[in-house]
């Protein structure tokens, strides 16, 4: 019966999904169709139908893969992961993605390189869309976490060189190479960078927290299983007594017993063997602060943690609405931001005492990850929303103005109609690759789950600040790997394919939007 019920409420959110998607695309279709002036409509269409398929499978593997380590540590349900992505994924794109978008759209394809029609731009980004859109699909299919930038300029360069090839234009003048060359190199240094980083920053709180949390609970257990050997054998002691020898020794353990709960009591007072021995306990039990770590390290990895985030969203987003913010301003907000953390921190720390001290440890860092999560959220779309708004935006502003631009801008409702099909995607098709990322490769849990998640989110926004559209999905796999070095549980026979499928990504996107650009050429 309660199987049952799952699977219809199942099939209902699947439905509320579906029909959500439909809505908010229908709506744009009828929008777009007056922005683009009618210019061509079943092309923009066709192009529209693309564009939200390329988002919709941006969602079920680059979100997915964001959201893996959340999800698989435990810290985030499903639903709360969708909720975190609609906002700060949708966020990150509209505040801080311009630059990525630019380097996407503009900056593979040298529009200079030759006389090219603004039709013949549509095709080129159209068959891109598809093609990444299709390989992404295929990924996700298998749980292969792959990345959506190199598919998306995989598809540009595979269609670009086709439509050179059949125009007999040049096509290594067309193709910026050196721009091309510069972030292949970028993608050798994710992972590493996403490992090293992660490595680093886990051995730390492991070996400061984690071990230290272990060898504390080690340590007061063993202290308790010997009070208790030695209470058992004081027993058998009291009971080969003499009566008057009992009637002597009670009366010593009555007056110890009154005297040794008294705060401020003179040790050298205790008058029975018993006593003396279970003060020796209770002051080995005291000498040991089982919650030094929590109330020492983990506000201070909070309070860094928040900086470093703060610190990216200040510099990277808020840079960009122009708020007029000096950098003392910025700076001193940031340090703001980090001790009110620590503050908050420290004090819900201290009212977690007398309570499980591994479970209270990773409630912290549960909490610590989520925002991290919503920080890594808002890095990610810096980067990778753009592969699928970017070109769409660019295809929309050609069909429009019959004119290729050197910018165009994002309408706000193509945003939200691309970020709609991202959650749709990471709802139907992402599973399998959270559950890559999140389990498979490595053992998560709040703490290694918050690290991965800091690490990744620190080398993402360096590198959109610089304006590279590096692969999100390589800093988090390559950080994921780093907690599971640290662990010594790193699945690398998960690597293989995985580490194949990165190599094939880029040369079979670009094959598929060959062949897509062909179709298009000949239909229309």
């Amino acid at each position: 019966m309660a199987q049952t019920q799952m699977s219809a409420n199942l099939k209902l959110i699947n439905a509320v999904f579906a029909a959500m998607l439909v809505g908010i695309v229908g709506y744009f279709i009828y929008w777009g169709l007056g922005y683009t002036h009618y210019n061509n409509s079943v092309l923009f269409i066709i192009a529209t139908m693309f564009g939200v398929f390329m988002a919709f499978n941006v969602g079920g593997n680059d979100i997915a893969n964001s959201f893996g380590t959340s999800v698989g540590s435990g810290t985030l349900t499903i639903p709360q992961a969708l909720l975190i992505a609609a906002v700060f994924e949708v966020s990150g794109a509209v505040i801080a993605g311009g630059e990525v978008t630019d380097t996407i759209r503009k900056g593979i394809v040298n529009l200079n390189g030759m006389d090219l029609e603004p039709i013949q731009f549509v095709f080129i980004m159209m068959s891109a869309l598809l093609a990444a859109a299709l390989w992404l699909l295929f990924a996700s299919r298998k749980g292969l976490p792959v990345s959506t930038t190199h598919a998306i300029i995989g598809g540009i360069v595979g269609s670009a060189l086709c439509m050179a090839f059949t125009h007999n234009a040049d096509g290594v003048a067309l193709i910026r190479w050196g721009k091309l060359g510069e972030i292949g190199m970028s993608w050798v240094l994710s992972p590493v960078l996403g490992g090293a980083v992660s490595y680093f920053l886990f051995s730390r709180v492991k070996k400061n927290v984690l071990d230290y949390n272990a060898w504390a609970e080690s340590t007061l257990k063993g202290i308790k299983q010997e009070k208790k050997a030695y209470k058992e054998q004081h027993r058998l002691f009291f009971e080969g007594l003499s009566e008057a020898e009992k009637v002597e020794y009670a009366t010593k353990m009555a007056h110890d017993a009154q005297i040794y709960d008294e705060s401020e009591f003179d040790p050298q007072e205790l008058q029975s063997e018993y006593y003396r021995g279970l003060y020796v306990f209770d002051n080995r039990k005291d000498n040991v602060d089982s919650y030094k770590a929590l109330h020492s390290w983990v506000p201070f990895i909070a309070s860094f943690g928040a900086m470093m985030i703060s610190a990216m969203l200040i510099f990277k987003g808020l840079k960009n609405l122009h708020l007029g913010m000096s950098n003392v301003n910025s700076f001193l907000t940031i340090f703001m931001i980090g001790a009110a953390v620590w503050m908050g921190t420290f004090v819900f720390a201290k009212s977690l005492k007398r309570k499980d001290l591994g479970k209270s440890t990773f409630q912290m860092f549960s909490w610590m990850q989520v925002f991290t999560a919503c920080g890594f959220a808002f890095s990610h779309g810096a980067n990778d929303i753009a592969n699928a708004i970017g070109p769409f935006a660019a295809i929309m502003d050609v069909l429009r103005t019959n004119s290729v631009a050197a910018q165009s801008a994002v309408p706000p409702i193509a945003m939200l109609t691309f970020g709609i099909a991202l959650i749709v995607g990471l709802w139907f098709v992402g599973k399998e690759v959270i559950k890559t990322v999140g389990t498979s490769l490595a053992e998560m849990h709040p703490a290694s789950g918050f690290t991965a998640e800091l690490s990744a989110a620190s080398v993402v926004m360096g590198a959109s600040l610089m304006g590279l559209p590096v692969s999100s999905t390589h800093i988090l796999v390559g950080a994921v790997l780093g907690i599971g070095l640290v662990n010594r549980n790193a699945n690398w026979k998960l690597m293989k394919p995985i580490g194949l499928a990165w190599v094939i990504t880029l040369p079979a996107a670009a094959v598929l939007s060959v062949a897509s650009y062909l179709v298009l050429q000949a239909v229309f």
